[in-house]
């Protein structure tokens, strides 16, 4: 069996030796497709010996993987970007048998460790992306590009880190291609869903909510995109948070509580959402106040699951601080300690802070 390793890249001198160096014990070859790099990208590169090949930009990631992907002569590709960085614990070994294990054609997915900034500094979420392709398989899309055909994914024991968001934010860049890719395709769920999220990203709220109500509408049930999409929406009303937008929440959470109830993104988005409705008006919405305890619960007992995708700490620390924040202001110092102490094993800073002033 060969595994080749096949990128894209410009201007990746500053993650690029990391990445191939984590990389290069699973794979045979190393292919690159430079698309205009004025740094030191393929001179590092080429100490890890990768066949490089130059692809002139023409606004298409698809057009540029999928040249990459020609030159390789591999059964399966590992695709990745020059700032993610394989994790240790997966040997080529394991690998190997990992994916002749199954027969017929499907796409192997890794979990992809996104950290990025917060105002609590810096978060980490997850997502369970389709990076290891069999032989012939190509992309579609000009951007957020994903594998074309209908293969099942499975996941595979292999995960990577991805650091890109603390250092740029492309969502400036990928704006105009997304607003194109919605043009050309205005009943494609999944681009609404793209553009909806990066108009949030860049805190353009309201402009951002058009397209996740026509992601919601548009986006099928069982694709793998939708639960993370309805999440960001649940936040993007909460945090403009008027009673209409508030009320657009609730009816989203009574339709989706029994399909998403046991996923804990789902669930730390609804305590929060509980939490903000009581306060707009605590005499109307006071029967609300025991749900966002059992929300925060309901959190701890899903757990993590990075291979849901998700934000890190929703199934364990962060849930649990909320949990004590909760039973600290409804006055059960007891459980409040309890759950701040549990926050704080992880090395959650906020729980600990809590400690040491009560």
């Amino acid at each position: 069996m060969k595994i080749n390793l096949v990128m894209i890249v410009k201007n990746e001198e500053r993650s690029l030796r990391k990445c191939l160096k984590a990389a290069k014990p699973l794979v045979d070859e190393i292919i690159l497709a430079d698309t205009g790099s004025s740094d030191k990208t393929l001179e590092i590169a080429r100490e890890f010996g990768a066949v490089i090949r130059e692809f002139p930009w023409i606004n298409d990631f698809s057009a540029a993987r999928n040249f990459a992907l020609d030159q390789s002569d591999g059964d399966w590709n590992l695709v990745l970007d020059g700032d993610e960085y394989v994790r240790p614990g997966c040997s080529r070994r394991r690998l190997e048998k990992q994916l002749s294990g199954r027969a017929g054609r499907w796409l192997g997915g890794i979990t992809l460790y996104d950290s990025y900034p917060d105002e609590g500094g810096v978060s980490v979420s997850t997502s369970l992306l389709p990076r290891l392709l069999p032989k012939g398989v190509r992309y579609t899309g000009s951007i957020h590009e994903q594998p074309e055909g209908d293969y099942p994914c499975y996941p595979v024991e292999l995960s990577a880190d991805h650091d890109g968001y603390l250092v740029a934010d492309k969502g400036e860049r990928n704006l105009a291609y997304l607003q194109q890719a919605v043009a050309d395709h205005p009943e494609d769920g999944y681009y609404q869903f793209q553009l909806a999220s990066t108009l949030r990203n860049l805190k353009r709220l309201e402009e951002s909510l058009p397209c996740f109500r026509k992601f919601y509408r548009m986006a099928p049930a069982r694709d793998a995109y939708r639960p993370r999409g309805i999440v960001l929406y649940l936040y993007t009303l909460l945090d403009l948070g008027t009673d209409a937008h508030l009320d657009e929440g609730s009816k989203i959470i009574g339709e989706e509580e029994p399909k998403l109830g046991n996923w804990s993104d789902f669930s730390f988005v609804c305590g929060l959402f509980y939490m903000k409705r009581v306060l707009s008006d605590v005499q109307r919405y006071m029967d609300l106040l025991p749900n966002i305890e059992r929300c925060y619960l309901r959190c701890l007992k899903s757990g993590e699951r990075p291979e849901l995708g998700g934000v890190v700490g929703t199934g364990s620390f962060k849930a649990a601080y909320n949990l004590g924040a909760w039973y600290e202001v409804s006055g059960q110092r007891e459980l409040a300690l309890k759950y701040y102490r549990m926050a704080a094993r992880e090395g959650y800073g906020l729980a600990k802070e809590r400690l040491r002033l009560i």
